[in-house]
């Protein structure tokens, strides 16, 4: 079995990391990983986070926190700031908040496994399925902005606005210089970071509706997210 680092990019997500983490767990012993690690990467919270990990670590000694401690708050720096920080060669990344449920873990890890993929996403295949966590709005708006990224930048995923996915460390340091990182989007910026052409495969995932908080949508994020599309598709004609 692969080694692991789950990275999870959080803002005021206490109340729902102490109900994650034993659920992660859980998965972590189905797949019988060994060399695994969680990385709490959190955005400066103001939610008494450092005490919730305390607790945590008494019974789930490979759980790490990290604070940054940035004004500007952004998932995608938080991740970034996570991938350099991992001990191993395989990153997962997933949300904070139970809309990505760890049930899904292994799906993923044992596609990532057997398909020798440089990425595997997880898929909420907007297109054909409703998902809880999304209001009608907001999915039909993902779904014209991933027709957008996908007639633009090239298909490469049936959702690549997706924060759920597994993929090797080594796409990371070798683009890095080269992404955005900006905004919400860190698998968009990866995939068309990259010059080689990655094998990327879908699982098909259900997100779940919010427990606990609010979501951190806004229009300043989807401004980034379009500025990123606009950015990466003039770098890719003058090429």
């Amino acid at each position: 079995m692969i080694n692991i680092s789950i990275v999870i990019p959080i803002l005021n997500e206490a109340k729902n990391i102490k109900l994650l983490i034993p659920k992660i767990d859980k998965e972590k012993k189905k797949l019988g990983l060994k060399k695994f690690e969680i990385l709490i990467i959190d955005d400066n919270s103001e939610d008494n986070i450092e005490k919730v990990i305390i607790n945590l670590k008494k019974k789930f000694k490979y759980v790490k926190l990290y604070i940054r401690k940035a004004k500007n708050k952004d998932l995608s720096k938080s991740c970034v700031f996570g991938f350099n920080k991992c001990s191993y060669n395989n990153i997962l990344v997933m949300d904070g908040d139970l809309q990505h449920h760890p049930k899904f873990i292994p799906d993923l890890i044992k596609k990532f496994s057997k398909k020798e993929s440089d990425i595997v996403v997880g898929s909420r295949n907007l297109l054909t399925k409703k998902n809880e966590g999304l209001s009608f709005f907001r999915q039909a708006f993902s779904i014209i902005l991933i027709f957008l990224i996908n007639l633009v930048l090239g298909n490469k995923t049936s959702d690549p606005m997706s924060g759920f996915f597994v993929f090797k460390k080594k796409i990371f340091l070798k683009n890095r210089r080269k992404m955005f990182i900006k905004g919400y989007k860190i698998l968009a910026d990866l995939i068309y970071s990259s010059d080689k052409n990655l094998k990327i495969h879908d699982v098909t995932i259900k997100f779940n509706r919010r427990i606990a908080g609010r979501s951190k949508m806004n229009l300043s994020i989807l401004i980034k997210l379009l500025f990123f599309i606009m950015i990466k598709f003039f770098k890719k004609i003058v090429k």
